[in-house]
């Protein structure tokens, strides 16, 4: 593709960059690390590089970090919406050392550099766009729609007519008088119901009424019957203990006796005085 294009520029203007020169670990320790998070969004790349138990861990994380920051602050993009596309490790320059052996001999030791680089890039959401666009392309169409002022009349007349035959439907009364059978019917079956139980209700009363007035007599006579002919029959054995028609004999109390003896004393002491 040509220099300058606008897919060239567009895809420039949504990239950071953040890399560390010259980390004092072999590249191949950082590889393994760089491995796990290339194509992870860069929120979560984060997190796994925190919770890594490799010692390149950390430095990979500082790096990852820059490039969101770079994102951020130099390009005005998003942090939620950048993903980890580009992460490499190259090799830098090798430190020699050596290391005294045996029999005066020295070994060499190789302290080994790398370059850690990592690019993040923001993932755009196409809803936003379409939208922008179509709020762009709808002020030019409306601009030539106006109308004068007789259109605008008739428009405002015939939408008037419009919502009165609209409104018109729902003056119907069929589906009212179809609610309403329903109703009524239920309301004379209730009332026919009511009529049966108030009738069962006077018959029973009747008949309660009628046993308790075919059984009253034969209560009340039964017991008044024998108590009159006790007594008319107990009248004659009294007369008959007395004798012919003589009063009983009234017995009084041994106290009264002798009071009524006092009493014909006094009257015969009296009597002989005078």
């Amino acid at each position: 593709m040509a220099k300058g294009s606008p897919a060239i520029e567009g895809a420039e203007d949504l990239r950071a960059r953040a890399s560390a020169r010259y980390v004092r670990m072999s590249p191949m320790k950082i590889r393994r690390v760089v491995d796990l998070i290339r194509g992870l969004e860069a929120q979560e790349a984060l997190s796994v590089l925190r919770f890594a138990p490799q010692a390149a861990s950390e430095p990979v994380s500082k790096v990852l970090a820059s490039a969101v920051a770079n994102a951020e602050h130099n390009k005005q993009l998003d942090p939620e919406s950048l993903i980890v596309t580009v992460a490499y490790v190259d090799e830098g320059p090798t430190l020699k050392r050596f290391r005294p052996r045996a029999q005066g001999r020295a070994y060499r030791i190789n302290k080994r550099t790398s370059h850690i680089t990592i690019e993040v890039e923001s993932v755009l959401p196409t809803a936003p766009a379409r939208s922008a666009r179509k709020a762009a392309a709808a002020p030019v169409k409306a601009a030539p729609a106006k109308a004068p002022a007789k259109t605008t009349k008739a428009a405002e007349a015939s939408e008037a007519a419009e919502t009165t035959e609209a409104a018109a439907p729902p003056e119907v009364v069929e589906p009212e008088e179809a609610t309403e059978a329903p109703a009524e019917v239920a309301e004379e079956t209730e009332a026919a119901e009511s009529a049966k139980a108030a009738k069962a209700t006077k018959a029973a009363k009747a008949t309660k009424t009628a046993k308790a007035t075919a059984a009253a007599p034969a209560e009340v006579t039964e017991p008044e019957e024998p108590s009159e002919t006790a007594e008319s029959e107990a009248a004659p054995t009294t007369m008959s203990a007395t004798g012919s028609g003589a009063p009983p004999e009234t017995t009084t109390p041994a106290g009264l006796v002798g009071e009524a003896d006092e009493t014909e004393t006094d009257t015969s002491t009296e009597e002989g005085t005078r």
